[in-house]
């Protein structure tokens, strides 16, 4: 059975829905923030990895749509990395990037190690380092074909066991840790002034990452960003292009990616052009949405056999090192509560999503009390700015090790 590009985007589209109504269901999946296309994606997996070991049809899908969804995704993230969000942050957005993008390289170099240990590649530690914990699976997944092509055998099924394994420990973890640390400093949140909730302390003009509501739109707004947005598809791709000819391998985001975020920082200039960043967002997510969803189903999962030992033994390992990191992320960034939910943010991100350090970060404040400086700067560097960093580090690594 074959189907075509149309019916391989609308079987995604069914995929992410049943992800969704699966997720509503499943108390814990929601509660570690497991994205949707992920729970339907795999399932669709496993179902015709059982059916083709039964003997079943064999279904091929037709991806033709697959690249350019991942880089109207990672263009939508250029469109948020506002200058003036770096500026409000100041020198401490500075410097939890750079704490980010250090433990970024360690996590590569740990994964590096253990696969020495089980003789991999050493590109298997990498891809299962700051690729999958740091970048999450929407980066791992951009990055799969490039470590396949460089010897990784199975990269796409590993990206997505390493992701997903990380955003279940990163929500697992990352409140009880901040806890401990709460108690073994003596910290407590700030005194109630005021009726709070969990996201009280969320900046109003920050983009709600990682989550999901009504965005208020006109038809002009959608399509303003549509047509920009494609557009940046188009002519980031050429300047990816132009990047590749001076020697540098940089995945095929990277031009959309810069070429947003330039379009976001011209402000004005832009007049009517300028989009609505609500849009963006809800469009950035449905894309991602439908890119994992088609990249999941279609996965090879017998290819996993043989790593699995290798990959529980990276994971306990990256997970005693974020808890290492975690108390001096909280020294650097001002030994206070704000810091402290910092570095739950931080465990959050580091292991799973964005998405997974709000919800961390999120429940501490419920809990302890609202805390606007952690709120202002862990998901400014969490959403944008360490996608930068992080695909300069993964490439260096590619380029060192292949």
């Amino acid at each position: 059975m074959t189907l075509d590009f149309l019916q391989t985007l609308a079987l995604a589209g069914a995929v992410v829905l049943a992800g969704q109504w699966i997720c509503s269901k499943v108390g814990v999946l929601e509660r570690f923030s497991i994205p949707p296309p992920v729970v339907g994606g795999l399932l669709v997996a496993l179902l015709l990895l059982g059916s083709k070991s039964l003997g079943g049809p064999v279904v091929t899908f037709d991806t033709l749509l697959q690249k350019p969804l991942l880089v109207a995704f990672f263009a939508t993230l250029g469109f948020a990395a506002r200058l003036e969000l770096l500026r409000r942050g100041g020198p401490q957005v500075l410097v939890f990037l750079a704490l980010c993008s250090g433990f970024a390289v360690l996590q590569s170099l740990l994964g590096i190690a253990v696969a020495a240990m089980f003789g991999l590649p050493p590109l298997f530690g990498v891809l299962v380092g700051a690729v999958t914990l740091t970048g999450g699976p929407a980066t791992g997944a951009a990055f799969a074909p490039l470590f396949e092509a460089a010897g990784v055998v199975g990269a796409g099924a590993i990206a997505v066991a390493s992701a997903t394994a990380g955003i279940v420990l990163g929500g697992l973890l990352g409140g009880p840790l901040v806890v401990r640390l709460m108690r073994t400093e003596g910290l407590r949140g700030p005194p109630p002034t005021a009726p709070q909730s969990a996201a009280s302390d969320l900046p109003t003009d920050l983009p709600a990452i990682g989550e999901t509501g009504t965005v208020r739109a006109t038809e002009g707004s959608v399509f303003t960003a549509v047509a920009l947005l494609l557009g940046i598809v188009v002519v980031g791709q050429w300047v990816s292009s132009l990047i590749e000819r001076t020697g540098i391998t940089l995945p095929g985001y990277i031009g959309a990616m810069l070429l947003a975020a330039v379009v976001t920082n011209a402000g004005p200039l832009l007049g009517r052009l300028r989009p609505d960043p609500a849009v963006i967002e809800a469009l950035g997510a449905i894309a991602l949405s439908l890119f994992l969803a088609m990249w999941l189903m279609t996965l090879d999962l017998t290819r996993l056999h043989g790593v699995a030992l290798p990959l529980l033994v990276n994971l306990a390992l990256q997970v005693a090192l974020i808890a290492l990191a975690l108390r001096l992320v909280y020294r650097v960034m001002g030994r206070d509560y704000d810091a402290a939910v910092m570095s739950g943010g931080f465990t959050g991100f580091m292991l799973g999503t964005t998405a997974t350090a709000l919800a961390v970060m999120r429940t501490l404040v419920a809990r302890h009390g609202v805390a606007p400086r952690a709120f202002l700067v862990a998901p400014v560097v969490g959403a944008f700015f360490i996608d930068f960093t992080n695909a300069l580090i993964i490439n260096t690594f590619l380029n060192l090790l292949r």
